[in-house]
C-alpha cells in the first residue's frame, strides 16, 4: 500500500512562504493533521531551523516539543543535511551526534538524510546516531541532471545507502524536474537493487509534480510527499487530496481521510493570507518550466534575484541564469540544493557583475575546490583547482575528519545566564551570532515578565508577577485570568 507524507509545515511554507509560517498559525490544525491518516509529518529542519531564530524570535526546539505535544500518533519527521544538519557547512562529529540525539528526544521519529554531493561519507556520523537512538532513517539520493547523473550513478549510490542500513530510500528531487517516465524506471531500478522501500519526494515547479508521484507509485513506490492542497503546486509539492483520490481510484488507496484534508485546506487558505508579503504565487508563475533548463530550484532563484536587487543589477538575471550551468560543470556537477545552490549562484552572480569570470573566487567555492565539501559527482576542472589552490593539494579524506569538537569550546564562551537548556549550546554553533542575538532577546521578555504590577482588586491593591503572552501580560490570580496592561506600554 501506498502511504502520503505531508510536508506542508516544513517543506510547503518554506517553498512557498520564505519559511515565515509562525508556530502560532501551526497549533490550531496539529491535532486534524494527526487525525488525517498521514505516514509522517514532516515538521522540522530545512531552513526551519534558521529562519525562525533568524526572523520570527521563534526557538526551534520549542517548536519542536509544541508539534510533539499535539501530535501523538503520527511519526513526525526532519530534513537534516547530513555533516551540515541545519546549517551551511560541515560540523565537528560530536556537534552532529548531540543535535541528533536532542532532535530525537524532542520528538523527532524519522530522520530525512542527505548529502549536497551525494557524498555518503557525510552521513555516516548522523546515520549511525539516529540507528543508535531508535530512530527510523530515510538516506536520501540528491537527483539532478547531467553527464555524470545516469540511471547506473543513481542505482550505485542506492546501493551504498543500503550499506548505511537505511529503513528506507529517498529520491530528493529538489527541483521538480524528475519527469514521470524517469520516476518510473529510477524506482524500478532502485527497488530491484535493494529491496527496500521507496520515497518519492518532488516540487511541482515544472509541472512534472502530480503525474510523477502517481507514475512512481505505479512503479512501486511505498510512500509519496506532499502538502495540504491550499500549500500545494508553484515550487512546492502535489496537492494531498489530489494524490490520495487518484490513489484510491487506482486501488491503491493511502488511507488518508479526505475530509480531514479539506479542513486542514481551509484554514491554510485563510492562514496564507496573512503571509502574502512573502508568498511565492505574487512573485512568480505557478508553473515556471524554464527550470527544466536551468535547474535551479525556486529558493535559489529568489536568492539570485535579492542578490541582482541588492547591486540594482536585476538586468542581469538572464546572464546569471546562463552562467549557473557553466559555474556547475566548472565545479563538477554539483547538484543545486543547499548549501552549493547557494555556493553556485553566488558564484555565477560574481562572474556576471565583474565581467571576467573568477576574477573573485567566493571563499566558500575555494572551500569546495579544497574538498572542504566532501567529493564532486565530477573532478573539478583542473584549471580552476590551479587556480584555486596553486600548488595546494585538496584533502582527500572525509570534510569532518579535519574538524575539532565544538561542543568544549562552546559551553566556556556562552555565557551562562544566556543559556536555558542544553539545546542552546548547539543552538549557538550552528548559528552563534543569531543565536546570541535571540538569547538576550528571551532573556528581556523573561526579565518584562517577571516584573511586579500592581492590581486593583476590589479595595485591595496587591502586587502580582506576570507571563508574557503575545505582546499582553496574562495573571493568573485565585483561580482568574485577566488581562493586565504595564503603565509603560
Amino acid at each position: 500500500m501506498v502511504k502520503l507524507n505531508d510536508l506542508t509545515l516544513r517543506d510547503g511554507h518554506q517553498s512557498l512562504l520564505a519559511t515565515r509560517l509562525r508556530t502560532e498559525d501551526m497549533i490550531p490544525v496539529l491535532e486534524l493533521f494527526d487525525e488525517a491518516g498521514f505516514y509522517a509529518l514532516e515538521v522540522w529542519g530545512g531552513a526551519t531551523f534558521d529562519a525562525p531564530l533568524r526572523y520570527l524570535k521563534e526557538d526551534p526546539w520549542e517548536r519542536l516539543r509544541i508539534i510533539r505535544e499535539n501530535i501523538r500518533r503520527t511519526k513526525l519527521m526532519m530534513l537534516l543535511r547530513g555533516q551540515n544538519l541545519v546549517g551551511y557547512h560541515h560540523y565537528p562529529d560530536d556537534v552532529v551526534e548531540k543535535f541528533v540525539e536532542k532532535a530525537y528526544e524532542n520528538g523527532i521519529d524519522i530522520f530525512r538524510v542527505f548529502d549536497a554531493l551525494n557524498d555518503f561519507r557525510n552521513l555516516l556520523t548522523s546515520v549511525k546516531t539516529a540507528k543508535r537512538v531508535g530512530a527510523e532513517v530515510q538516506v536520501s539520493i540528491v537527483y539532478t541532471i547531467s553527464p555524470v547523473h545516469t540511471m547506473e550513478y543513481y542505482v550505485k549510490l542506492a546501493e551504498k545507502a543500503k550499506g548505511l542500513d537505511a529503513d528506507t530510500i529517498t529520491i530528493k528531487d529538489m527541483a521538480g524536474i524528475l519527469e514521470p517516465y524517469t520516476a518510473c524506471e529510477l524506482v524500478k531500478e532502485i527497488k530491484n537493487a535493494t529491496g527496500l522501500p521507496i520515497n518519492v519526494h518532488s516540487h511541482a515547479t515544472a509541472g512534472f509534480g502530480p503525474i510523477t508521484l502517481i507514475k512512481a507509485a505505479e512503479a512501486g513506490a511505498d510512500l509519496l510527499d506532499v502538502t495540504i492542497s491550499t500549500m500545494s503546486m508553484a515550487t512546492s509539492h502535489p496537492p494531498a487530496e489530489t494524490i490520495a483520490y487518484i490513489l484510491k481510484q487506482k486501488g491503491m488507496d493511502p488511507g488518508v481521510k479526505i475530509d480531514v484534508l479539506l479542513k486542514i485546506a481551509e484554514y491554510f487558505w485563510n492562514v496564507r493570507k496573512k503571509y502574502k508579503e512573502y508568498d511565492y504565487i505574487y512573485k512568480g508563475p505557478i508553473v515556471d518550466s524554464r527550470v527544466i533548463v536551468h535547474q535551479i530550484p525556486g529558493g535559489m532563484l529568489s536568492n539570485l534575484v535579492s542578490q541582482l536587487e541588492q547591486y540594482k543589477a536585476l538586468d542581469k538575471l538572464n546572464e546569471v541564469l546562463e552562467e549557473v550551468p557553466r559555474v556547475r560543470e566548472d565545479l563538477g556537477w554539483p547538484p543545486l540544493v543547499t548549501p552549493l545552490s547557494q555556493i553556485v549562484g553566488t558564484q555565477a552572480v560574481m562572474n556576471v557583475l565583474l565581467g571576467e569570470r573568477y576574477k573573485i573566487v567566493i571563499k566558500e567555492v575555494k572551500d569546495y575546490v579544497k574538498g572542504l565539501y566532501g567529493r564532486p559527482p565530477a573532478p573539478i576542472k583542473e584549471w580552476l583547482v590551479k587556480k584555486v589552490l596553486g600548488d595546494e593539494k585538496p584533502i582527500e579524506g572525509r570534510p569532518a575528519d579535519y574538524l575539532e569538537p565544538m561542543l568544549p569550546k562552546i559551553k566556556k564562551e556562552l555565557s551562562p545566564d544566556l543559556v536555558e537548556k542544553e539545546e542552546d549550546y548547539l543552538t549557538y554553533a550552528l548559528f552563534p551570532d543569531e543565536a546570541l542575538k535571540f538569547f538576550k532577546h528571551r532573556k528581556e521578555l523573561k526579565r518584562k515578565a517577571l516584573s511586579v504590577f500592581k492590581v486593583k482588586l476590589g479595595d485591595q491593591v496587591i502586587d502580582v508577577n506576570v507571563d508574557r503572552i503575545e505582546g499582553k501580560y496574562l495573571v493568573e490570580l485565585q483561580g482568574q485570568r485577566l488581562n493586565v496592561y504595564p503603565e509603560e506600554e
